[in-house]
């Protein structure tokens, strides 16, 4: 075969030099390989009984956890082939959260399946709308067997959200139960009905993290935590039936946007000049006071 050429006499190279062209069945087998191969690493973490990964990345930071979106995150996979089932793992948690190795492992034996029938000489055209049928026959099954929860049956929920942390964050006992309830009392929270449909915005729920405690002792606030120390140690801790001022701005006397110069000459002029500060943020806070806050949180 003749290779493309300039009208020097040059080789015109499409691919990398050095790249290897695979087609037809061998490509096929190639690509069903590296994508069945993720599945294969998934696969040991599946079900209550899996096992632990421990990843080391390139800095050497080692994490440990059987969440497969986890694990396909840190791989780091260059076949465009198996790059598509690290795809379904994240399509699957971004959607759903949960179940991420369960679509790995599921995806990568319909493809080793496939390979097989494709070793029968099975077009892959007769291959895919057999998939396309059991697909359609799934959802049916599975429709028949799924069961309606209730928004208050609260023992319910918590096993379900006991399911999903088992293969994140916690391994059991204590710390999965305190977890698990405290999902659904936090869900339920901030659950509203809206237009005859229950809508939660998960982005009203913030985790807040401490070192130094157990999970067990981790709480639910009713409110807003906020990270930050009072500015003057002379402020109280607690204030019992707080009105609270909300500012965009901070409490200081700002700069100027243009360039400008004082010119002081004696000590009466400095203390004046100070002087005019304090009296600007003296009237900042009696403006507070005058509204009734005893609370201000400002940028």
């Amino acid at each position: 075969m003749a290779l493309a050429t300039t009208p020097q006499g040059l080789p015109v190279l499409i691919l990398k030099e050095g790249s290897k062209r695979t087609t037809g069945r061998e490509a096929l087998r190639t690509n069903i390989l590296a994508a069945y191969a993720v599945a294969e690493v998934l696969k040991s973490s599946l079900g209550p009984r899996g096992l632990d990964k421990m990843l080391i990345d390139s800095f050497g930071d080692v994490t440990i956890t059987n969440d497969g979106a986890t694990i396909v995150k840190d791989m780091e996979v260059e076949h465009p082939a198996a790059k598509m089932l690290v795809e379904v793992s994240k399509a699957q948690d971004a959607e759903v959260g949960d179940g991420t190795t369960t679509a790995v492992v599921l995806a990568g034996e319909l493809l080793n399946r496939a390979n097989v029938l494709l070793d029968d000489n099975v077009h892959p055209s007769i291959i895919i709308d057999g998939y396309r049928k059991a697909y359609t026959k799934s959802i049916e099954l599975l429709s028949s067997l799924a069961k309606t929860v209730e928004g208050n049956n609260f023992e319910v929920l918590k096993e379900i959200a006991k399911t999903a942390l088992a293969s994140k964050i916690v391994s059991g006992g204590a710390s999965l139960d305190a977890l698990s309830e405290m999902s659904v009392k936090a869900v339920l929270q901030v659950k509203e009905q809206l237009d005859g449909e229950v809508k939660i915005d998960l982005d009203n729920v913030k985790i807040e993290k401490r070192k130094g405690e157990s999970t067990v002792k981790a709480e639910i606030i009713n409110g807003i935590v906020i990270d930050k120390e009072v500015v003057h140690a002379g402020m109280p801790k607690r204030v019992e039936k707080a009105k609270i001022a909300l500012l965009n701005a901070p409490l200081e006397i700002e700069k100027t946007e243009i360039t400008a110069k004082i010119s002081i000459t004696s000590p009466d002029q400095m203390k004046a000049f100070i002087d005019q500060e304090t009296n600007i943020l003296r009237d900042m806070v009696e403006k507070l006071a005058a509204v009734g806050a005893n609370v201000v949180i400002c940028q």
